[in-house]
């Protein structure tokens, strides 16, 4: 079942041929910019047809808009499922699914939503996979700092000649720079198009300042750099041309030269309305009143491993730290982890939901052999792994 929504959101609706009865609510990553198409629809289906190949049913949301709006996305996910209780069947069970930024949809969603207007809980539990759930007025922090310490190096992002403009708000309005064009730009300082043996000394002086510096990967660089241009401008865009994100205070560390590099990289105070509307907007705030499985590869270099140290935290001053259980995975991957973790995971969740014990990660770990045989290979959990503080990875604000 395809089609859209009252609200402009395209919905896609998918049935296994023998249900178990559960419904899974995905709510997508990104998140994407410009009109919402029905393509993002079928790429999150095709991407995640291992859910209704276990036998649940699906059912996924385009959003009703692009950009960085995570209540309204958790409302679009939310008419979703009332669309198909009432066009399509009414599920034993329910289990609200966000991935990377939609885990953040989720997870703000199955706060705000807790009674289904009949007294009844709308989602029974929560699993939220590759989750960026330290907050965006955090989590994002370090994507500004890439984009003071790239031009501090480089200067070519605006260019001397163009308009400046503050790095905060990513780009200002009407700018007609395109992704292309700032990889080129990226490519034409540090050359990351090249092999390292190829590029100059100065370039990977440059490029090895920002791996260190930064805590990313090089082969990031220009992804994150992109989010920190087009997201940001956004970002700002919806805040009135103001920007929640501000480095003042913060203390670079990694370089060759950190005296030199903190005196040379510009500063920016958030401003605090755009500051608390954003965090209004997307940070949870742990209150979920059902069972909440996570899942991170501990190598994500998309949304870092330490939001689930983040995300332990919230949900422990919510005092809902007793409904959640965390398990990581030896992996780097961030859009997809392997096939057998997700019917893991599913299947877990649904049992603890159901009345049954809360799993610890190791009896989840143990229990991924079982779907080996009809998922194929793939389980890497890792029951005894720890996330770090975020502030570990993140240059942390005063």
């Amino acid at each position: 079942m395809s089609g859209r929504d009252a609200a402009g959101a395209h919905l896609l609706i998918a049935m296994p041929a023998q249900w178990n009865g559960t419904l899974v609510l995905h709510a997508h990553g990104g998140p994407t910019l410009g009109a919402p198409v029905f393509s993002r629809n079928v790429e999150d289906l095709k991407r995640w047809s291992v859910i209704v190949k276990a036998g649940y049913a699906f059912a996924g949301s385009s959003f009703r808009q692009g950009g960085v709006a995570v209540r309204a996305a958790a409302e679009d996910t939310e008419r979703l499922r009332r669309i198909f209780v009432r066009q399509v069947a009414k599920p034993k069970f329910t289990i609200l699914h966000g991935q990377s930024w939609g885990a953040s949809v989720a997870a703000v969603g199955a706060s705000m939503f807790t009674d289904d207007g009949t007294g009844k809980r709308p989602y029974d539990a929560v699993l939220l996979t590759s989750g960026v759930l330290a907050g965006g007025s955090r989590v994002y922090d370090f994507r500004l700092d890439l984009r003071v310490i790239y031009q501090s190096l480089c200067g070519n992002h605006p260019k001397s000649d163009e308009p400046q403009y503050p790095l905060a708000i990513g780009l200002p309005a009407g700018a007609k720079l395109t992704s292309a064009e700032l990889a080129g730009r990226v490519n034409e300082c540090l050359a990351l198009n090249k092999p390292v043996a190829e590029r100059t000394p100065e370039q990977q002086r440059k490029v090895q300042t920002i791996v260190d510096v930064v805590k990313i990967p090089a082969n990031t660089i220009t992804s994150h750099l992109t989010w920190a241009t087009f997201h940001f401008q956004e970002i700002s865009q919806r805040a009135g041309g103001r920007s929640p994100f501000g480095n003042v205070g913060a203390q670079y560390a990694g370089s060759p030269d950190d005296r030199a590099l903190n005196a040379a990289v510009a500063r920016y105070a958030a401003d605090p309305q755009a500051r608390a509307a954003f965090s209004a907007d997307t940070d949870p705030n742990g209150r979920i009143p059902v069972p909440v499985l996570t899942v991170h590869g501990v190598g994500d270099t998309t949304a870092f491993v330490e939001n689930q140290d983040s995300f332990r935290r919230t949900m422990e001053a919510a005092g809902t730290a007793g409904h959640l259980v965390q398990t990581f995975t030896a992996d780097a991957a961030h859009s997809y982890l392997n096939e057998p973790v997700y019917p893991t995971l599913l299947a877990a969740l649904s049992a603890w939901a159901q009345g049954g014990p809360k799993p610890t990660p190791a009896q989840i770990a143990q229990q991924c052999a079982s779907f080996e045989p009809a998922f194929g290979k793939g389980c890497r959990f890792l029951p005894d792994f720890k996330p770090q503080p975020l502030s570990t990875r993140i240059t942390p604000r005063p």
